[in-house]
């Protein structure tokens, strides 16, 4: 790329890449500028659930948002292996929550009621199955499973295919991607701004801070305040097994390659991503006991990573209101919302009315609490 950027965006992971990849695909002149692996890589850790059910229970903007992403996500997916020749798995036959006890049950019963409740979109489809139903789709779910929440729109991907996918389109779509260029300051210049990096200095019309848990100290050089919090969670990963599961499940799924993935654990620990094995031993029990056949498998792997959460756990989308043409764009869903950020969030970046669009999903929703 030559001449000045039209955007640069701050982050390489799978917010700002999909956010650049729909730029580049757009025709702007975009440059990311990517930290290096000294950051916090929360999308190498990631899950890699496309997850609609329960999306947005107490915010109807999110449910709806995360609706339209599944929809879009074989557009996606189609594009990513047309143009690059990557296959991210994309799997979408519906997704199960399975409970082991009537209390658990109850619970998902009752975020579905609230969400029916929600004006506009419901619960997303989502339904309690029973025992029985829950079996149909599931055979080999455990004696102690009492029923499930299920959801016709839910699926998975592989969060590494899709990483590597997104990064070839830079390439494809010219966009000037660089690595190892920690920001420093973000300065105005005319009607742009100077991304000072150690490594020199990107001038852009436009800045998309898309940084992750970094978006909290770059926030304040362009007038945006960014509530994140990290969010510790571990995932184990088995030997490769046969045919197991036909759907990915709320703490289960089985990629293409056999292995099962184990997840969802959440701990408020700061930074800290060492392995808390009282954690991995709750999380290996409790899966035993939804997916008996997995209890002699050997666990190869296992990891803790970071997601990134505001407080009230949906996504912060703004423009600033002192710095225009900075924006933020940040949430804890990067896999399910990769085709929301690249196909509709990234054009609305290079049009007027960015705030109106995406109002619910302002920072500003925290200081009217705070108020209130």
């Amino acid at each position: 790329m030559t001449g000045p950027a039209d955007v640069v965006v701050i982050g390489g992971g799978l917010v700002g890449a999909a956010v650049a990849w729909g730029l580049g695909r757009a025709g702007a002149k975009v440059v990311v500028l990517d930290e290096g692996d000294d950051a916090i890589r929360a999308s190498r850790g990631n899950f890699g659930l496309v997850w609609v059910q329960g999306k947005g229970d107490g915010m109807p903007e999110y449910a709806a948002w995360t609706r339209n992403s599944a929809t879009r996500w074989p557009e996606l997916a189609a594009a990513i292996a047309e143009e690059e020749g990557v296959d991210v798995g994309l799997r979408q036959p519906g997704g199960l929550e399975p409970f082991l006890d009537q209390t658990e049950m109850d619970a998902g019963e009752l975020e579905i009621r609230r969400m029916h409740n929600q004006p506009g979109v419901g619960a997303n489809d989502a339904r309690i199955i029973d025992a029985g139903e829950a079996r149909v789709l599931e055979p080999l779910l455990g004696p102690e499973v009492v029923g499930a929440t299920y959801c016709p729109h839910d699926g998975h991907v592989n969060p590494l295919y899709l990483l590597r996918g997104l990064h070839a389109g830079l390439a494809h779509h010219r966009v000037d991607y660089r690595l190892n260029h920690r920001v420093e300051r973000i300065e105005r210049a005319g009607s742009g701004y100077n991304v000072v990096t150690e490594r020199g200095t990107v001038y852009g019309g436009k800045v998309v801070l898309a940084a992750g848990l970094g978006n909290g100290r770059l926030g304040p050089m362009v007038g945006l305040d960014v509530p994140t919090a990290p969010d510790r969670g571990h995932i184990l990963v088995t030997e490769r097994l046969g045919p197991l599961l036909s759907h990915p499940l709320t703490r289960l799924r089985q990629t293409e390659e056999g292995t099962v993935m184990i997840g969802a654990s959440s701990d408020h620990v700061g930074y800290d991503t060492s392995l808390d094995f009282a954690t991995v031993a709750r999380l290996a029990a409790r899966a035993r006991r939804v997916l008996p056949a997995i209890g002699r498998a050997r666990i190869v792997r296992s990891w803790s990573a970071l997601r990134i959460m505001s407080p009230d756990g949906f996504p912060i989308y703004a423009e600033s209101e002192t710095s225009q043409g900075a924006y933020v764009v940040t949430c804890h869903s990067g896999v399910t919302l990769a085709a929301a950020h690249a196909l509709d969030l990234a054009p609305a970046l290079l049009r007027d009315g960015f705030n109106e669009t995406f109002a619910a999903f302002s920072p500003g929703r925290f200081k009217a609490t705070a108020a209130a």
